[in-house]
């Protein structure tokens, strides 16, 4: 098993895995990412990173995060917005390798913590979360501005 960044050319494989991670949260749908959009977010203006879990140099699974600040804290943190593993790997450790690759670097640069958000029934994740010694953020609801909404009140 090897962790390493993804590449530009090989956004394709990023974008298949982002379509694959929305099928198995039953949100395939809403998949707007393109590639020139990946591109350009994550290679033009490197907003994020993508990291590939490899098995025989074959990438099974990626994690895909990018910087936060804590105020309280005032420092960074690294905030993982997917993380996912194909369906023949899961189990192995691939998911924990992404996990501690990604803490690893937050200690290394001096960040305050790892965050990430998990769908309430997907009780698999949130027991492997908390074997790993992640806390859920009980009393804390995420809120999102987007589409027409975020359109109007830029507007305003």
């Amino acid at each position: 098993m090897t962790i390493r960044r993804a590449t530009r050319i090989e956004l394709p494989q990023v974008l298949a895995f982002v379509q694959e991670l929305a099928e198995y949260e039953n949100l395939g749908q809403e998949v707007e990412a393109s590639l020139e959009s990946m591109d350009h977010w994550l290679f033009v203006e490197q907003k994020a990173v993508v990291l590939f879990c490899c098995e025989d140099g074959l990438p099974v699974g990626f994690a895909l995060y990018f910087y936060n600040y804590s105020t309280w804290e005032g420092r960074c943190g690294l905030y993982i917005e997917d993380l996912f593993i194909q369906r023949p790997f899961r189990g192995k450790g691939y998911g924990k390798a992404l996990i501690e690759h990604v803490a690893s670097l937050a200690v290394k640069e001096g960040c305050a913590r790892v965050e990430w958000v998990c769908l309430d029934w997907n009780t698999m994740s949130i027991d492997f979360y908390k074997r790993l010694g992640a806390v859920a953020m009980d009393g804390w609801s995420t809120y999102r501005l987007s589409g027409e909404a975020l359109k109007s009140l830029a507007h305003k």
